[in-house]
């Protein structure tokens, strides 16, 4: 009698959750130049909203430095200006149809400001990941209401069920904390 319950479906839904915590995560200024940093960043351009990366080559030759290579000499103060308007707090260089973006060291104010973000991108992976597991219990209910699953079943897939919530949750943890440690070095 058993059901069309499937586990691996939310487990997925769970990683990829994880994933765009990270990808976001990844995208926050620490000390060293990183490429991800410019992801957030759209330039209005040919009639759409586009990111860097697929207007540029975009390098890292040092620890601190950012180097944009622009494809295109009209985009170059079109990406310029967004640079600037962005959060990032830098200012760019601009040298031919090449942009430099030298990451300055964090103040102590920035830094908790940074760690301040982080928490709440984090909270908002663990609401997400609490989100996914309401729905994987409200579909176990529906089909123990069904009768397609046993009050045994139900009860096993609600404990692997609670259990991949705690693993996805200790792993935000750990990415908070590692991103913290980062982001408080000196």
């Amino acid at each position: 009698m058993s059901s069309e319950f499937n586990e691996k479906n939310y487990s997925s839904k769970m990683d990829k959750s994880i994933q765009s915590l990270k990808k976001d995560i990844s995208t926050l200024r620490t000390g060293r130049a990183n490429p991800n940093m410019l992801d957030t960043i759209k330039i209005d351009v040919y009639g759409q909203s586009m990111p860097i990366d697929q207007l540029a080559t975009i390098t890292v030759p040092e620890a601190r430095l950012i180097s944009i290579q622009v494809w295109d000499k009209t985009n170059v103060v079109i990406i310029d200006s967004a640079i600037q308007k962005s959060e990032l707090g830098i200012n760019p260089q601009i040298d031919g149809q090449t942009i430099r973006l030298r990451i300055p060291d964090l103040t102590e104010e920035r830094r908790k400001e940074l760690i301040k973000i982080l928490k709440h991108m984090g909270e908002k992976g663990k609401i997400s990941i609490r989100n996914i597991r309401r729905e994987a219990n409200e579909d176990l209910k529906k089909k123990l209401k069904e009768k397609s699953i046993s009050e045994d079943e139900n009860k096993n897939y609600e404990k692997n069920i609670q259990k991949l919530t705690d693993t996805s949750i200790k792993n935000i943890d750990k990415i908070l904390s590692d991103k913290e440690k980062e982001i408080l070095q000196i």
